[in-house]
């Protein structure tokens, strides 16, 4: 919602926006472009009459703000309404969509496409360290590079958000059941990716991971030209992947397309699921925003990431400290296999499960397998206490898995006991990777400040 209110206020509107508390980095943010920002929700904010109300997708249908602009009669969107209405109707939308790798693979797209002197707009769900914010206008009839979400859109409009995107292209960066809390199963959220492909016209692209079964499965709905994509060496179910990467030494990518060496990139992130995409950013960078291929590679080295996205928090003592946004299982087993490949040490994961998928017992023998690149991993409680107990994860059972698979594993009843386990883990040329979806009480930084005391303190673990 922020970033929205960014972009209507570079749009040259005045904006006001009501929520619980506008604490920072938001907060300030928001001020400083000029957004009135009034804490609490009242019908009395609604004076003087605004001409539209934007409702997002956490208010309730009891919200007396979001109530009384019904009431009134004030034109009233979902957020995905009002950016498809105020922003894409007049851009070229870029959408990138996905169960992993949407943020990242974003933010890149719009680094290439801004890097090379295009005037992309962007809307991210991210802080993308390159920029000094997530959202930009753009210029009209651009290329406007969005992240696409399969989340619901408002208690009033109980669809994905990325259907009102408008795509133009998209790249759809892989499918694996998750919000749990909005897709009762596995067949309805692959309905929501089946019809957010069919909304691309006949003359778009979609660029798709040849090496998911279902990202394969659900482009054949597309009426659009498509373009698969993969790594040397992934399981492609037969289909011949246009845009090919294969790994080469020092951490570089040789990027064919159609068969024909394109070019070597140099990668600036860990990991082969990263490695996926920047060749999914190229080649829609390249083919459907049309920008010049080779001046897209060179541009790679400078791409900064994103915060919590393989962040390095800082070293503390000759432990480097990490933040990644990481919780479903395979999103956990990708960032970590990333890790070991490039960092020497001891590899230690610490993981909150957080969200409506991973706080409950839905990937619960899928975890262990997750955890094994680490050589220690530390389990904090599960986020969500308010998931009955039989539903939730349970972390004492995937410390005790790895465990008998002679790993280094351990279950805490609280966070504060789980930092303390990190930090006494610890030694001098360690990596500590920090994964959760949440703020999980400020851990990273809790780590690295720990790593820099002169004492430490033992956790005590339950099993």
């Amino acid at each position: 919602m922020s970033a929205l209110a960014a972009l209507l206020a570079e749009s040259g509107y005045r904006v006001s926006g009501s929520d619980t508390a506008f604490d920072p980095p938001v907060g300030p943010y928001l001020d400083a472009l000029g957004i009135e920002c009034m804490p609490g929700w009242n019908d009395s904010n609604l004076d003087p009459h605004p001409d539209l109300v934007v409702v997002g997708n956490v208010c309730r249908k009891d919200n007396p703000e979001a109530q009384g602009a019904f009431d009134r009669g004030i034109p009233t969107l979902s957020m995905p309404g009002a950016l498809s209405e105020q922003v894409l109707s007049t851009r070229v939308p870029l959408v990138i969509a996905g169960t992993h790798g949407k943020t990242t693979t974003s933010t890149l797209t719009a680094y290439l496409l801004r890097a090379l002197g295009i005037d992309a707009g962007f809307f991210i769900g991210g802080i993308p360290l390159n920029f000094d914010r997530s959202s930009r206008l753009g210029s009209e009839g651009a290329p406007f590079v969005i992240e696409g979400d399969e989340y619901d859109s408002a208690f009033f409009q109980k669809t994905p958000k990325f259907w009102a995107y408008r795509p133009r292209s998209a790249i759809l960066t892989s499918i694996e059941y998750d919000h749990v809390d909005i897709y009762p199963n596995e067949s309805s959220y692959l309905d929501a990716f089946r019809e957010f492909v069919r909304r691309i016209p006949d003359d778009g692209w979609l660029f798709a991971w040849a090496g998911d079964p279902r990202v394969r499965e659900v482009a054949s709905a597309a009426k659009c030209r498509v373009r698969f994509y993969a790594l040397d060496g992934d399981d492609c179910g037969g289909v011949q992947p246009m845009w090919l990467g294969m790994r080469a030494p020092g951490g570089a990518l040789d990027l064919f397309g159609g068969g024909s060496l394109c070019g070597r990139a140099n990668l600036p992130l860990f990991g082969k699921h990263n490695a996926r995409n920047v060749v999914a950013a190229l080649a829609m960078a390249s083919e459907a925003a049309g920008a010049p291929l080779d001046r897209l590679i060179s541009a790679l080295p400078g791409f900064l990431g994103t915060k919590r996205r393989q962040e390095l928090v800082g070293i503390g003592a000759g432990i480097q400290v990490y933040d990644d946004f990481a919780h479903h299982p395979t999103a956990v087993k990708e960032t970590l296999a990333g890790f070991r490949e490039r960092v020497g040490g001891r590899l230690i994961a610490v993981f909150e499960p957080r969200s409506a998928t991973a706080s409950r017992s839905l990937h619960q023998n899928d975890y262990p397998a997750a955890f094994a690149p680490a050589d220690v991993t530390i389990l904090a409680p599960v986020g969500r206490q308010e998931i009955p107990t039989e539903e939730q994860l349970d972390t004492s059972a995937i410390a005790q898995a790895l465990r008998s698979e002679g790993r280094d594993a351990s279950a805490y009843a609280s966070v504060d006991e789980a930092i303390r386990a990190a930090v006494q883990a610890a030694a001098p040329g360690d990596t500590i990777v920090v994964m959760s979806n949440g703020r999980f009480q400020d851990a990273p930084d809790k780590i690295l400040l720990g790593t820099r005391s002169p004492s430490k303190t033992q956790a005590k673990a339950y099993s």
